[in-house]
């Protein structure tokens, strides 16, 4: 049976791993190495210095390029040093049509870092495709989307905009942190570029900070193997190691984030004190039937604003949560209750913020694996 034809919860496991060829070490060792030793000058066994490559690093790359059905995987140190490699694929005077609801360090980078060398952003609304096409010019050479979107939940059509792309001979890449390849696998929609923050649902335990690309062709491959060497943003083995074993559980712990997800979802939607909830499970929920169409599930992050709230009242709501853990970053088995105006999306002028729905008020969980009824209980608590 080849590896390639396995499905995904076997993938998570197996995809792209061999036990190690030295001692048959069913899990890829910890190569805690800065170089290797060479029998004649440039005569290695695969690895010279671990920038360029490293024996567990490679093992999580090719996991990684395995779950999302693509043929390369690079693991960098953050999310973020993922997305500078895909900008660094530009030049100055290139344009980029980007979601205008994403994470507020993206759009820190985009804007506070890019933009002073000449690489120009455009931030719309893309559940309606027809407004990225709006953006696009002769100069236009990335399309970045986040979907689901962080935070507002919002779903974009990554068929319609792969076409789209395509027509227009530009690049596509997909945040795909929110969903993971579990729920979601952009490739296989017609995507270029997957990127994660694998500090998230693909490590899962909250002890781990890395980013991944994941790509089908060799020349961009190729381009962002360089970019990834000559920038030096790589992540270390002990964290590889961590982020691959956090994969092989990748599909049983979405299970129980999608379930209990859900169950947090209808408990706020009908609490009398809650004025809106966004998650896209709902049928009311804009772009739902998509969201139906390319994700498996719904997933386990909701955002919810209580009803007449202020930023006073979101705050003493996240204060008084016990079980949900007031903290940064998403995808944890533990549950995290975040005030994006405040927190995540802080970098995001409050203008910006609000256009797009991230509104003082609002309230991000990221929901656990926890049993259901005692994350309803605190939420209960919270809001009494």
């Amino acid at each position: 049976m080849s590896k390639n034809d396995l499905h995904f919860n076997s993938k998570t496991i197996h995809g792209g791993q061999e036990p190690d060829a030295a001692y048959g070490a069913v899990m890829p060792p910890i190569y805690q190495t800065s170089t290797y030793a060479q029998t004649t000058p440039g005569g290695h066994k695969g690895y010279e210095y671990s920038r360029s490559g490293n024996p567990t690093r490679h093992a999580l790359e090719k996991s990684l390029a395995s779950i999302e059905n693509g043929q390369y995987g690079l693991a960098f140190a953050s999310g973020l040093s993922a997305m500078d490699a895909v900008i660094k694929l530009l030049n100055p005077g290139d344009e980029v049509v980007s979601t205008n609801d994403l994470y507020g360090g993206s759009y820190r980078l985009f804007r506070q870092i890019f933009e002073k060398y000449g690489i120009k952003f455009h931030f719309v609304g893309m559940e309606d495709v027809g407004r990225i096409e709006e953006k696009i010019n002769k100069k236009t050479k990335l399309i970045w989307v986040e979907t689901p979107t962080n935070p507002m939940m919002n779903v974009i059509d990554l068929k319609a905009v792969a076409a789209l792309s395509a027509t227009h001979s530009l690049l596509l890449a997909v945040d795909n942190t929110f969903a993971t390849p579990y729920l979601q696998r952009p490739l296989d929609l017609g995507a270029d570029i997957v990127m994660h923050s694998a500090t998230k649902y693909l490590g899962g335990h909250s002890d781990v900070v890395l980013g991944a690309l994941i790509v089908k062709d060799k020349e961009l491959a190729d381009k962002l193997f360089f970019i990834q060497n000559a920038s030096g943003a790589v992540c270390g083995p002990m964290d590889s190691f961590l982020v691959l074993r956090g994969i092989k559980t990748l599909h049983v712990r979405m299970q129980r984030h999608c379930e209990n997800g859900r169950s947090v979802a209808e408990y706020l939607v009908n609490h009398p004190k809650i004025e809106k909830v966004y998650w896209p499970g709902f049928s009311d929920h804009p772009n739902h039937d998509i969201a139906r169409s390319q994700m498996t599930d719904f997933g386990g992050m909701i955002s919810f604003i209580p009803k007449g709230g202020t930023y006073e009242d979101a705050v003493k709501i996240v204060e008084k949560l016990e079980l949900f853990i007031l903290a940064e970053s998403l995808g944890g088995v533990e549950s995290l209750a975040g005030h994006p105006a405040s927190m995540t999306h802080a970098s995001i002028p409050k203008e910006e913020r609000e256009k797009s729905g991230v509104v003082d008020s609002l309230i991000r969980l990221s929901v656990g694996i926890e049993d259901a009824r005692d994350l309803i209980a605190d939420l209960e608590q919270a809001l009494a």
